[in-house]
């Protein structure tokens, strides 16, 4: 099967390309760039150099992918942006390419990022995530898989999400949210356990329960972070999503954000 190129697009003779592509008129696609099967560039989307693209992929019109990295301290080090299979990256996406810090921007797979976000240098976003309209992830910001994130979010550099969270439109926060809960308001602060989420992933009632179990003990037993985590660990089965909750607070390095809805 053969690429079905534009006319009015460029690809650069070094560039690596699969079978099954779809370029379509005024795509720029750079030198040393590699794509695998079956992506459909729009109009106007522009591939940079170091992208390493996987298979499937839908770039919608003024997407700019494995850009140069906002960052003051990037003085033209190689580096790429690795994008996995089957993502939606809508209109105006903008990647970028790593720095000397990790050397690579990495998106998952199976992700919807909505119009007009932006991944900055050294991001690491997982898979089966969805990303509002005109929400930014500064450098080196990490998410894990299968959280939601709403639009106009700005989150500081260096901080982590954790998987199953759903975030409120608009918040804006500098340190790490847990998995498995609702984070709004502002401040941003915990608002309670993704219930609906968790169900629609097909988490059972009693996991929830032992999920909401542990928050119980970290934001409304009255015990600083490091007690909590302790307690949780002496008095509850240690089951996956449990370690995972413990693992995630104890290896922050932002601290994780605090309160609960009154």
């Amino acid at each position: 099967m053969s690429n079905q190129i534009s006319p009015l697009a460029y690809v650069d003779p070094t560039a690596k390309l699969g079978d099954g592509n779809q370029i379509g008129p005024f795509c720029f696609i750079d030198k040393g760039v590699e794509m695998g099967d079956n992506n459909v560039l729009m109009n106007n989307v522009s591939i940079h150099y170091g992208a390493r693209i996987g298979s499937g992929n839908t770039f919608f019109p003024g997407c700019s992918i494995s850009t140069l990295p906002q960052d003051l301290k990037f003085k033209g080090e190689d580096s790429v942006a690795i994008i996995g299979n089957n993502n939606s990256i809508r209109e105006n996406v903008t990647i970028s390419r790593g720095t000397a810090s990790r050397g690579e921007t990495i998106v998952g797979s199976n992700n919807l990022l909505m119009e007009n976000m932006h991944v900055a240098h050294d991001c690491v976003v997982g898979s089966g995530i969805i990303i509002g309209n005109s929400t930014k992830l500064a450098g080196e910001v990490e998410i894990d898989d299968n959280a939601i994130i709403s639009a106009v979010v700005l989150v500081h550099q260096f901080c982590r999400i954790g998987g199953y969270v759903m975030i409120q439109g608009g918040c804006r926060f500098s340190k790490d949210i847990p998995p498995y809960i609702i984070a709004g308001r502002e401040p941003t602060i915990y608002c309670g356990i993704n219930i609906v989420g968790l169900r629609r992933r097909g988490f059972s009632n009693e996991t929830i329960e032992q999920i909401h179990n542990a928050y119980r003990i970290i934001y409304q037993s009255g015990l600083n972070v490091t007690n909590a985590l302790r307690k949780i660990e002496e008095e509850m089965v240690i089951t996956p999503e449990i370690k995972y909750i413990v693992d995630f607070i104890r290896s922050s390095k932002r601290g994780i954000i605090t309160g609960i809805m009154n």
